[in-house]
């Protein structure tokens, strides 16, 4: 499939000539991936810069009990594990569609050569670069350093959106068991932090949640 349209619509290449796009996705190639579809495995070698243009891609790891440890979603339109590529290491996680979803696939030796020499595309791309470090600054702060209850506290105030979300799944991103989260969810409703609405929760009382975690 021709990457095109989607490669104009993208920001890192907003500056682009059409000429320097043409370039561009004549070694670019749009893969379609149906839900539950790997992307990718953990310790396989990258062969191209990846950018998500449809789909929710979630991006994990396995402890040694099998369980998956979600170190973050990917929503259109984002550059997918680019350090990898970039340093020319093994991927250091695995990923996966969680909705059906596409790619492009960008072969990175010609794209390193033809456009890193652009400033406004390097430095969009170094931009993504540093947003994936705070990524992981956040999943390290969220799964290392707070307890339960302060994490689900932290996450639900910088993704309200997230209340929402069915309680095994939210429970599972914020690694816990669902029974733990509802604890949580009903002593933060007893609170007055948050109440149950029809589909979910929404927030009632954001500076209590915020005094759990700061």
């Amino acid at each position: 499939m021709h990457p095109l349209a989607d490669l104009r619509c993208v920001s890192c290449f907003e500056n682009l000539e059409d000429s320097e796009l043409e370039f561009l996705s004549s070694f670019s190639h749009k893969r379609q991936f149906k839900k539950g579809e790997i992307l990718f495995y953990e310790k396989d070698t990258p062969k191209h810069l990846t950018l998500l243009t449809e789909g929710i891609l979630k991006v994990y790891k396995t402890d040694v009990k099998n369980n998956e440890i979600v170190l973050h979603r990917f929503m259109p339109t984002s550059l997918i594990a680019e350090m990898a590529v970039f340093e020319g290491m093994d991927y250091p996680a695995s990923a996966a569609f969680e909705s059906d979803g596409s790619v492009i696939e960008i072969d990175f030796a010609k794209f390193k050569s033809g456009f890193l020499t652009n400033a406004d595309v390097a430095f969009n791309f170094f931009r993504s670069l540093s947003k994936k470090i705070k990524y992981l600054e956040d999943v390290i702060s969220l799964n290392i350093v707070l307890d339960s209850t302060s994490r689900t506290a932290k996450y639900i105030c910088e993704n309200e959106s997230a209340l929402d979300m069915k309680n095994n799944q939210l429970a599972k991103y914020l690694h816990m068991t669902p029974e733990t989260l509802s604890r949580i969810f009903k002593k933060f409703t007893k609170l007055g932090f948050i109440e149950k609405v029809h589909g979910g929760y929404r927030v009632t009382n954001k500076e209590g949640l915020t005094i759990l975690y700061e």
